[in-house]
């Protein structure tokens, strides 16, 4: 390799500025701006000596600059913090925004909260120092209030999954209540009685809105509260499994089991799977993951569909961005039952 081509001797050489493509061009820097920007006034042969330089220094002009120029100071970008991009549902409503963002030729900066207000902070002020024109938030913690001046100043705000704390704001939700009530009545038509709960950290609201649908469900049906088999804060896949285990190990053990969150159903089908109860203990998730319809059985779940989810927020958003001024909108989607056979497995008799 000559030395030209090995990176650890080759000097760092700055970006090409506007000053550069002036002078490469023979214009002014005004006239390459011009040219940058799309303005007219500027002759063929001005143009063409622009581009070509542009294109030989591989000039990229400054886009956040150029916004504060621009009239109405929009970036064409939008930040969106959400719970853990890794996690199937949170990747599908990036996804689902992108595509509409897409149609409108504006970028995505997305980031994971991680359960940490401080991240979400941290984040949001992030986002907002690079002038984002909008924010699309999966809320972490107990108080969104200092998102006061963003919206003061002008920035949309629309909140996914979960409800804004301290302040009033668009959001767009899933009907977590109605789908945990489902799961429930679910598993009661299948001939369980003993349906227990695996629940993700009883902090976050999504949580408690779906241990409440558990509940009620529980009291319509006439189904027996057991404390016991009311299990809450499983937050990875290994905590769930182990979880499990220790529950269908216990005296009473329960002949269904409903898990609250994707992550916690992964952990619970690893559970049965190791104690070979897979076809023996009826399981109905909340969430769908992928790979759900190929495993033996397939994974009965209550759907939520972040693809709507995603497309309604960033339409939302954009409605705000073209000046609609209307009071906070709070969208509730439904879920969907899908029974592919975890769900339908009848009760064994209990030890």
């Amino acid at each position: 390799m000559s030395q030209d081509a090995d990176p650890t001797t080759t000097p760092y050489r700055p970006r090409p500025t506007l000053h550069d493509v002036a002078a490469m061009a023979g214009v002014s820097i005004k006239t390459v701006s011009r040219v940058v920007n799309g303005e007219s006034g500027v002759t063929e042969a001005k143009v063409a000596a622009v581009r070509k330089a542009i294109h030989q220094l591989d000039y990229r002009p400054n886009v956040s600059a150029g916004a504060l120029r621009r009239a109405n100071r929009r970036t064409s970008a939008i930040g969106m913090v959400l719970e853990d991009l890794a996690n199937p549902f949170s990747s599908a409503l990036l996804r689902a925004v992108e595509d509409v963002a897409n149609q409108r030729q504006v970028l995505i900066l997305a980031g994971s909260g991680d359960e940490d207000q401080d991240r979400e902070r941290a984040l949001v002020r992030a986002f907002s120092e690079r002038r984002v024109d909008g924010l699309i938030i999966a809320p972490v913690g107990e108080d969104q209030g200092y998102l006061r001046t963003e919206m003061e100043a002008g920035t949309p705000l629309v909140f996914v999954d979960r409800l804004p704390q301290g302040l009033l704001a668009d959001s767009v939700l899933s009907d977590n209540e109605g789908g945990a009530r489902a799961a429930v009545h679910h598993l009661a038509d299948a001939g369980h009685r003993h349906v227990a709960y695996l629940g993700d950290l009883q902090i976050i609201p999504t949580a408690q809105q779906r241990f409440a649908g558990y509940h009620r469900a529980c009291l319509e049906r006439g189904l027996p509260w057991t404390p016991s088999h009311h299990l809450h804060d499983l937050h990875t896949v290994d905590e769930a499994t182990e979880a499990t285990i220790r529950l269908l190990g216990s005296d009473e053990p329960p002949t269904a089991l409903f898990a609250s969150q994707n992550l916690v159903t992964i952990g619970a089908i690893a559970a049965l799977q190791q104690l070979g109860l897979e076809e023996s203990v009826a399981l109905v998730g909340f969430d769908d993951f992928p790979m759900a319809d190929l495993l033996k059985p397939r994974v009965s779940v209550i759907a939520q569909d972040p693809f709507q989810i995603g497309r309604v927020a960033a339409e939302l958003l954009f409605q705000r961005l073209d000046g609609d001024l209307g009071g906070p909108r709070r969208l509730v989607l439904p879920t969907t039952t899908i029974p592919r056979g975890s769900g339908e497995i009848p009760p064994r008799t209990r030890r």
